[in-house]
C-alpha cells in the first residue's frame, strides 16, 4: 500500500512498481536489453601438438594436459557484466573442424541478488605451435645430465644386470617425484656402466638428482663444465652423478623390498 502523498516508483520500461529498480529499470527489463555475459573478442587458445601445454602470454603452461578444450581454456574468454557472478557454466562443443571449434554455453548466474539463466555462444580457434621445451628437445638441446651408476669400484656382474638393476631402480622412484622436474627429462642413453638422462633445465636436473640421491640413498657428486657464452656470460652444462649401492641393486628392487623412504629435500 503506497501512503498518502508519496508517488510509487515504477520501471520506465514496463510501468511494474514494488520492484527493486536501478536507474528506474527493473531486473527482468534490464536484462532483456543486457547481455549478462559477452565473450572476449577473437578467442583462440594456443597448444602444443607435442606435450599440450597451453601459451598464455609469454609463458607455456599445463605440459602433458589433453589437446581437447576444457573449462580452464573457455572461461578466461567469459566478460561478465559488473554485478554479475558466474556460478556454473556447461559447454557443448562442434565445429566444422578440429581447429575451429563452436562452443554454446549454458551458464548460471547471479544478478542483483537473483539468480537466473544466460547463455553464449562463440566460435574459438585452436592454433599449434611447438612450445620452446619440446623445440628444444626435438633439437637435442640439454642443459644437464644425470649420470645413474652402480657403486665406485664395482666390478663383479655384468653390464647388463647393472643397467636393470640401476632402471629398475630409477623407474621404481620417478612417478613420485615433481612433474616440473619429470617433464625437463628430454632422452636417455644405456651405457655399459650405467644411464645418461639428459635434461633440458638445470634447476630440474639439480632438483631431480638431490631427490633421486636421497630416495635411492645414493651418492651424489655435481661437476659443470663451460658450455660456451651468452650475453657475456659463462654458461655451464652440470653433470650429476648418482652411485646406487650395490644393496639396492641385488636386492631391493629384484625381491621387491621397498626402496629408501623419502626425505626432505636438501
Amino acid at each position: 500500500m503506497i501512503e498518502e502523498g508519496k508517488v510509487a516508483e515504477f520501471c520506465v520500461v514496463c510501468g511494474r512498481t514494488g520492484l527493486p529498480l536501478e536507474e528506474g529499470v527493473c531486473t527482468d527489463c534490464f536484462v532483456k536489453s543486457h547481455a549478462l555475459v559477452t565473450v572476449k573478442a577473437h578467442p583462440r587458445v594456443v597448444i602444443c601438438p607435442e606435450c599440450g601445454s597451453r601459451k598464455h602470454g609469454e609463458r607455456w603452461e599445463g605440459a602433458g594436459s589433453s589437446s581437447l578444450l576444457t573449462k580452464e581454456d573457455l572461461l578466461p574468454f567469459l566478460l561478465p557484466l559488473d554485478g554479475v557472478g558466474i556460478r556454473r557454466v556447461d559447454f557443448e562443443e562442434g565445429g566444422p573442424s578440429r581447429l575451429v571449434r563452436e562452443l554454446s554455453g549454458t551458464l548460471a548466474v547471479r544478478f542483483r541478488g537473483e539468480e537466473r539463466q544466460a547463455a553464449v555462444k562463440f566460435e574459438v580457434r585452436i592454433e599449434h605451435h611447438t612450445c620452446p621445451a619440446c623445440s628444444r628437445r626435438s633439437g637435442g638441446f640439454y642443459t644437464s645430465v644425470i649420470q645413474l651408476r652402480g657403486p665406485e669400484g664395482r666390478r663383479r656382474g655384468n653390464s647388463r644386470d647393472l643397467r636393470e638393476g640401476l632402471r629398475r631402480a630409477w623407474d621404481a622412484a620417478l612417478p613420485e617425484a615433481r612433474s616440473e622436474w619429470r617433464s625437463a627429462l628430454s632422452w636417455f642413453e644405456p651405457l655399459k656402466e650405467g644411464w645418461d638422462f639428459y635434461l633440458t633445465d638445470t634447476d630440474a636436473a639439480k632438483s631431480l638428482a638431490r631427490w633421486m640421491r636421497q630416495r635411492l640413498g645414493a651418492k651424489l657428486s655435481e661437476s659443470p663444465s663451460l658450455w660456451g657464452r651468452k650475453d657475456g656470460r659463462e654458461v655451464f652444462r652440470v653433470t650429476f652423478c648418482l652411485r646406487v649401492p650395490a644393496s639396492l641393486l641385488e636386492s631391493g628392487t629384484e625381491r621387491g623390498t621397498t626402496l629408501a623412504p623419502e626425505t626432505p629435500e636438501a
